[in-house]
């Protein structure tokens, strides 16, 4: 066993590094691989810009278990849906998410037929919508990362990619919504909170803020993400 494990690590792996030998490993696709298109749009788009001819003969990888053409697929609802997982029960996240969606549905039908008719078109019925605009509100910008330079750990602000920071943006908010009462359900609090960051208000604005003021009083320390 122990060295079937070395040669695994070992021999396979230097096997794998090595471009030149003709040997195929069906766990790595090659560079040549194309993603797939599973998007009916996508698809006719690239169907009137590109030859028949050219699209015959390419390799393509195959699909992932979660890819859909499905209209009710959204590819960063199912991320938070994710988030909010625990334990791999994915259906009662699902099940969570879709009943906040539902109350956001309400609140704002309820908040449409009591304004006057002027104002009515500013109202945002689509609970998707809202909740896109809350995550893009609560995005970071900076965040802090501990270094150490000369047995001392300073917090240095560094710049948060993209995948970051829509990650820290959706675990912020259901951070805040499970700091609830006893006698609150998560999906009102999940609720009110994205609500209140679609208008630039909140608890996780003001955590964002927080963070923000926090990497511009330790800005001095930026150029040790370089030393």
């Amino acid at each position: 066993m122990i060295l079937r494990r070395a040669f695994n690590s070992l021999f396979l792996h230097g096997l794998r590094c090595n471009s030149a030998i003709p040997i195929q490993f069906y766990s790595v696709f090659p560079t040549h691989y194309v993603e797939p298109i599973y998007k009916k749009e996508e698809q006719e788009t690239l169907f009137k810009e590109t030859p028949l001819t050219e699209l015959v003969h390419l390799q393509v990888k195959p699909a992932k278990t979660y890819d859909t053409c499905s209209e009710f697929h959204d590819p960063q609802v199912r991320k938070f849906i994710n988030y909010i997982m625990r334990e791999g029960d994915k259906g009662m996240a699902r099940k969570l998410v879709m009943e906040t969606f539902e109350k956001i549905k309400i609140k704002q039908l309820e908040l449409y037929y009591n304004t006057s008719l002027e104002q009515r078109e500013q109202i945002i019925l689509d609970p998707k919508v809202i909740f896109y605009k809350a995550v893009d509100n609560c995005v970071p910008i900076l965040e802090l990362q501990n270094v150490v330079r000369g047995g001392i750990t300073y917090k240095v602000p560094v710049p948060v990619t993209e995948k970051r920071a829509k990650y820290l943006s959706m675990n912020w908010l259901i951070q805040s919504a499970h700091q609830k009462g006893n006698a609150e359900k998560f999906t009102d609090v999940l609720a009110k909170e994205l609500l209140s960051a679609a208008r630039h208000e909140g608890r996780v604005i003001n955590k964002k803020l927080d963070l923000h003021k926090q990497c511009e009083a330790n800005r001095a320390y930026a150029h040790y993400r370089w030393l």
